[in-house]
């Protein structure tokens, strides 16, 4: 579902949405290769493997950045840009190895009207529906 109109008014608590991607190892490396982070557990099959993590893992805030997809779904039909201001209570729970399937789940919560914004519950789950992140997404109407 997604949001129509122009007006925190026209927003409604429950309202939700979905987002699903394989991440792939290109993802990863593209990721570690923009933001400078080649800690070997994301680029390093050898050295991963000697890990309790068994194998290369996805970067948190790149599974973090696919629920900004999720945020711009559920807001592609309102007629008014809305910003993110922050995320709360970020945590990784499970690692995302390369291939796996994750799921974004979005839901807003509440909205501060007064200060017109949106605040989300943000769910991401693997393919064998394990929870392996959970945010608070804080959305801002533009004027």
């Amino acid at each position: 579902m997604v949001v129509s109109g122009d007006s925190i008014d026209d927003i409604s608590i429950g309202l939700r949405t979905s987002f699903s991607k394989t991440v792939s190892e290109s993802d990863v490396y593209l990721y570690a290769g923009i933001t400078g982070d080649l800690d070997p557990n994301h680029v390093d099959e050898e050295y991963s493997s000697k890990t309790s993590l068994g194998h290369r893992v996805a970067h948190g805030t790149l599974i973090l950045g696919y629920t900004s997809a999720a945020s711009t779904q559920i807001l592609k039909d309102f007629d008014r840009p809305m910003v993110s201001v922050g995320y709360d209570r970020v945590r990784f729970l499970k690692p995302v190895y390369f291939g796996d399937t994750i799921t974004v789940d979005y839901e807003i919560e509440s909205i501060e009207r007064v200060r017109e914004r949106t605040i989300a519950k943000i769910e991401v789950k693997n393919q064998k529906g394990e929870l392996v992140a959970v945010a608070t997404h804080i959305m801002q109407l533009v004027h």
